[in-house]
């Protein structure tokens, strides 16, 4: 489970459960109505920040029968990090299968998969187009990423949820639809 704590009151404000196995990794996204967590249960779970609920489920399995050929040293889909990239359109992971995965939220299904043997954490550059991963075995390695262009819309819906709650995005008077893709239902 993860737990998120008021840092003023130190009092906790949500428990989120969901996942099967222990949570190795999480990261808010920019605007930080997101949070990804990851865990090996071979899952990322992708939270409405404010109401802790699960958005989305993203599971890692092979992508492929080459990707079963990889001799890490692990077979598993243990996911050992997750990271948000700059515009908050896609997600990364890292598994113990020995691959990379960039997700799409709107998708929620992996857009790029990449061999990364012994894949321990990644991070996207704060100015885009560039992903980091680091290795168990000391190594980091760079990543160039295709740049998403925003649409207009989710340009404004990261601007206002930068500043409104989910709970306060309900109660504005605007049409169902607009509401759930403010409060990330729909991307």
């Amino acid at each position: 489970m993860v737990l998120l704590w008021n840092t003023t009151s130190y009092s906790m404000i949500q428990k989120l459960e969901g996942h099967s196995g222990d949570v190795v990794s999480c990261e808010f996204s920019p605007d930080g109505a997101l949070l990804a967590t990851a865990s090996y249960d071979t899952h990322v779970i992708v939270w409405d920040a404010d109401t802790g609920e699960s958005l989305m489920k993203l599971r890692h399995c092979f992508h492929t029968a080459a990707a079963m050929d990889i001799d890490s040293g692990f077979n598993t889909g243990f996911v050992r990090a997750v990271s948000f990239s700059q515009e908050g359109l896609n997600l990364t992971s890292v598994a113990d299968d020995g691959l990379l995965r960039i997700w799409s939220l709107a998708l929620q299904r992996p857009v790029t998969v990449a061999p990364l043997v012994n894949g321990l954490c990644c991070t996207f550059s704060p100015h885009g187009g560039v992903l980091a991963t680091g290795t168990r075995d000391g190594h980091v390695k760079f990543w160039t990423i295709p740049r998403v262009l925003p649409t207009l819309q989710h340009i404004c819906r990261m601007a206002l949820r930068h500043v409104m709650s989910t709970q306060q995005v309900m109660l504005l008077q605007v049409p169902k639809k607009m509401k759930e893709f403010l409060i990330y239902k729909t991307f």
